[in-house]
């Protein structure tokens, strides 16, 4: 239950995220200024919090295959912020959190082919999962394609400051670069599940991939010779956009992420993003002025759909353990990857 708990709260930081970083990106900072802040709050917040959870004598080995994956999780975590902030500023929130709904289906693909999902066709739960991965996309795609007639019609348009309202032509520019962001999201994400199994110290695995996306935002905008004025914290939404995302967009939402990813394998963390669609549309309905329409409510629906078929189907499958002659044999329809940790738990229940 806790994980649950979790990433529903990770899912609402994440699209309060998206938000604050469109205000802010549309007032004038660059994307590699943003992420540049935002990482290096979070790295300062991880940092001592990394001793506190990981003290030295339980701290794994650092070894080089581990260095090479922390600064691989680094430059996934970097390419998917700059793609992802890139399409935030050409569309908006609802349509960002629509599009990464394909990152179930991308991480699906991906957590089979690195054999950390089993498949058997046969089986229920992976004809499940399957399906309502599926289901799941589909659900997003027609969110992002039909609109339909107005369900509830807008109310605050015309509060809305004028930088903040998306052209139709930018729209699909947009569309296309939150696209990019699902692939190298999902690519993040498994990444974690690997490096995780070899160097179980989250809060360090977290404040590494922040400290090298702060060091790659710097880089980059040297190489693209960003102007200097889009660093600067003033006015002050830009200092109250850059504390959120470094403290909830940065520290705690990829933290807990990673934890899950940990607990729960990388499947479980992607099918929430589909939860990012209510919260986005009842913000967006609430505070920025958005109508909702019928296409995002039966979209919506089959999003929802989607994700608690795949639930169900990781929720059926089951380890069971066989005691034969006092020896323990290890059936499991789940990942092969977190095989090792079972089956090391049931060798120290054995007598």
């Amino acid at each position: 239950m806790k994980e649950y708990v979790g990433m529903v709260g990770a899912q609402i930081a994440q699209v309060l995220l998206m938000i604050v970083s469109k205000y802010a990106i549309a007032d004038g900072m660059s994307n590699y200024s943003f992420i540049f802040y935002s990482n290096a709050l979070a790295s300062l917040i991880l940092l001592p919090l990394s001793f506190i959870f990981h003290r030295s004598a339980n701290r794994p080995p650092l070894t080089s295959i581990v260095v090479c994956g922390l600064f691989t999780i680094g430059l996934l975590g970097f390419l998917a912020q700059v793609f992802g902030y890139s399409g935030i500023s050409y569309s908006s929130a609802t349509l960002a959190t629509t599009i990464l709904n394909l990152i179930p289906g991308f991480t699906f693909i991906l957590a089979i082919l690195c054999r950390m999902e089993a498949v058997n066709f046969g089986s229920s739960t992976t004809q499940a999962k399957f399906i309502g991965t599926v289901v799941s996309i589909a659900g997003a795609i027609l969110v992002t394609l039909y609109k339909g007639p107005s369900i509830i019609p807008s109310t605050l348009k015309s509060e809305i400051p004028k930088h903040l309202l998306v052209q139709p032509s930018n729209w699909v520019i947009g569309g296309v670069f939150l696209g990019i962001d699902c692939v190298f999201s999902s690519m993040f994400i498994i990444s974690q599940a690997f490096v995780l199994k070899k160097y179980p110290a989250v809060m360090i695995v977290m404040f590494s991939y922040c400290f090298v996306c702060t060091i790659l935002s710097v880089l980059t905008s040297l190489i693209v010779g960003a102007d200097l004025s889009t660093f600067s914290l003033r006015p002050k939404k830009r200092l109250l956009s850059i504390l959120y995302s470094g403290i909830f967009g940065s520290a705690f939402q990829v933290t807990i992420q990673a934890w899950c990813v940990q607990r729960k394998g990388p499947l479980f963390v992607s099918m929430f993003h589909p939860v990012g669609i209510v919260i986005s549309t009842l913000i967006g309905l609430i505070f920025l002025g958005d109508g909702f329409y019928l296409g995002s409510l039966v979209g919506s629906v089959v999003v929802v759909f989607g994700f608690y078929t795949v639930m169900w189907g990781k929720a059926k499958e089951q380890i069971v353990v066989v005691n034969t002659g006092g020896s323990s044999k290890l059936q499991n329809e789940g990942a092969p990857l977190l095989r090792d940790n079972v089956e090391e738990q049931i060798t120290s229940l054995s007598p």
